[in-house]
C-alpha cells in the first residue's frame, strides 16, 4: 500500500467544472516553490488535462500500459517487470516534480490482476518521492485502483453554489465507503465572486458543521488564469504576487505543514 512508502499523500477531488485541476497545478507550484520536493503527480481524472496546465506533453498513459500488458508482455518477462519498465518510461520529468497520467477507465473485461500489478509498481515508484499528489475524479475510483488506503490531506473543491458545496460534502463522505483513512478533509470554494455572497458563506459554514470537512478558504475567479489558459501557457509561470496564487498558497500552507 502506498502509505508504507513514506510519501505524504495528497488527493484532490471535486465534480467537473469546479477548477479542481487548476488548483492541482497551483498546488504543484506551491510544493515546488516551497522546496517540498520531489513530487510525483498522478492525473487520475478520466478527462486528463493536468499536463496542459503544466505545459507538458503526454506520450503514454498508465491505462494504455495496463492494456498492453495483457497482450504484449514478451516471453521471458513477467507482467510486473513489463509494467515497471513501461511506467518508468512513462514518467514525465519536470523541475521539482514528475507527472504520470492514468488515462481513460477500463473497457470490457476483467482488469483485477492488471490493476493489482499497477498498484504494486506505483507503490515501489512512490518510494522515491516526498509527496504523492493525486488529481482525482469525483467518484474517486482510481483511489482503489492505486491501492491508496491512506491519504494525509484530501482537498475537496467546490464551485460557488449551494449544489457545489453539497456535492463536495458527498464526495468527502465517499472516502468512508472506500475505506480510505484520511487525515484531513479540506473544503476549497473556487472561482468565487467578490465580495463573497453571504448566502454562499452560510452554505459553506453549514457543510463544515454537518461533516468532517475543514474549511480551507475561498479562491477568487481569476483573469490571470483565464489568460494563461487561453494562451495555452503553463500555470507554473503565474507570478506569486497574483491574487489567485496568494490565496491558494495561503490555503495550502495552513494544511500541508511537514510531518
Amino acid at each position: 500500500m502506498v502509505q508504507q512508502t513514506g510519501a505524504n499523500v495528497i488527493a484532490m477531488a471535486g465534480k467537473g467544472g469546479t477548477g479542481k485541476t487548476t488548483l492541482t497545478a497551483l498546488l504543484i507550484k506551491y510544493l515546488v516553490s516551497s522546496n517540498m520536493t520531489p513530487v510525483l503527480a498522478v492525473d487520475a481524472d478520466a478527462n486528463a488535462n493536468l499536463n496542459e496546465l503544466l505545459g507538458l506533453e503526454v506520450d503514454v498513459t498508465l491505462g494504455e500500459i495496463r492494456d498492453k500488458m495483457k497482450t504484449e508482455t514478451p516471453q521471458g518477462m513477467t507482467k510486473n517487470e513489463f509494467m515497471e519498465l513501461h511506467i518508468n518510461q512513462a514518467v514525465i520529468e519536470a523541475t521539482g516534480f514528475d507527472l504520470l497520467v492514468m488515462g481513460q477507465p477500463e473497457g470490457p473485461g476483467c482488469y483485477c490482476m492488471a490493476n493489482s500489478i499497477l498498484a504494486q509498481v506505483m507503490e515501489k515508484l512512490a518510494r522515491n518521492y516526498r509527496y504523492l499528489l493525486v488529481d482525482n475524479e469525483a467518484g474517486m475510483e482510481h483511489l482503489s485502483r492505486l491501492n491508496l488506503r491512506t491519504i494525509h490531506t484530501l482537498f475537496v473543491v467546490s464551485d460557488p453554489s449551494s449544489r457545489g458545496v453539497l456535492t463536495a460534502a458527498r464526495i468527502a463522505d465517499l472516502t468512508k465507503a472506500l475505506q480510505v483513512d484520511v487525515g484531513k478533509k479540506v473544503l476549497i470554494v473556487n472561482r468565487v465572486p467578490e465580495p463573497i455572497p453571504q448566502a454562499l458563506d452560510k452554505h459553506v459554514q453549514n457543510a463544515v458543521k454537518q461533516t468532517d470537512l475543514e474549511f480551507g478558504g475561498y479562491v477568487s475567479a481569476s483573469d490571470d488564469i483565464f489568460q494563461k489558459e487561453m494562451a495555452q501557457e503553463s500555470l507554473l509561470d503565474l507570478p506569486e504576487d497574483s491574487q489567485v496564487v496568494r490565496q491558494a498558497f495561503d490555503i495550502f500552507s495552513k494544511f500541508l505543514k511537514e510531518r
